[in-house]
């Protein structure tokens, strides 16, 4: 049997990059799943039909995490669409990355808005759900640099700690109703937008890696996939950082 047979998840940021990578990762262990991204695009589609190629149920949601009616009304639908919600990664997130010297106002709500203030309002939104049934894993993205901080990332380091202190505080909410929270916190990941850095830069930070390479998003889903399915039935109010050694 697979890890998450007949189980729901949704995936806030699903239709590229990690937050694809654990969709895919998600439903190729049985769950139906519902994710979410700004807007309908080719790649939201083309996500939605490789779910569906697993045997599940998927289907994408265009919404706003960093808008709270939008988030209520979303989980409200897919409740209404799957039957239940099991597992919640909160993943949506962006970067306005400047020396604080040079932030703006806008740059800082923006960030918080997105990274911070989604986990809040899709955990709101599932926490109903998840106390009737008496069960549940919440799952949020944090980063390393929630974790050590980094210069020119202010906004995103804040918003990327304030998930942790967030990530902790609700499991000792809802622990005792058999709901799990846990963060993730990835290092330096090979994505689109890493994918773009100049080689010399790559390596110059793979260099400071112990594995000595970048993290694939496949390595993120796999870590997911472990907090969202039994194997972790155990662990509640942890950051696992996937970083390769970067940061210990």
């Amino acid at each position: 049997m697979k890890l998450l047979e007949g189980k729901t998840a949704i995936v806030t940021g699903g239709a590229r990059g990690i937050g694809k990578a654990i969709a895919l990762k998600l439903a190729a262990e049985g769950a139906n799943i519902a994710f979410t991204d700004l807007k309908a695009d080719d790649n939201f589609t083309a996500t939605e039909k490789e779910l569906a190629d697993f045997g599940v149920k998927a289907k994408g949601y265009e919404s706003d995490a960093s808008k709270f009616d939008q988030s209520q009304t979303l989980v409200d639908d897919i409740v209404k669409e799957f039957g239940s919600v099991d597992v919640l990664v909160n993943n949506a997130g962006i970067t306005r990355d400047t020396l604080m010297m040079r932030m703006t106002e806008e740059q800082w709500d923006l960030v918080i808005n997105v990274n911070l203030k989604s986990v809040f309002n899709l955990t709101k939104a599932v926490q109903r759900y998840m106390l009737k049934q008496r069960s549940g894993s919440i799952i949020n993205m944090s980063s390393v640099v929630g974790v050590s901080g980094n210069a020119g990332q202010a906004n995103y380091s804040a918003s990327k700690a304030g998930i942790i202190g967030f990530t902790k505080s609700i499991a000792k909410e809802l622990g005792s109703r058999g709901i799990r929270s846990n963060a993730i916190a990835p290092g330096f990941i090979i994505t689109e937008m890493t994918g773009q850095l100049p080689d010399d830069v790559r390596k110059e930070w793979e260099s400071k890696i112990p594995l000595k390479r970048g993290g694939t998003p496949e390595d993120v889903a796999d870590v997911t996939l472990f907090l969202a399915s039994d194997l972790s039935k155990y662990v509640t109010g942890q950051v696992l950082n996937v970083c390769g050694g970067m940061d210990m």
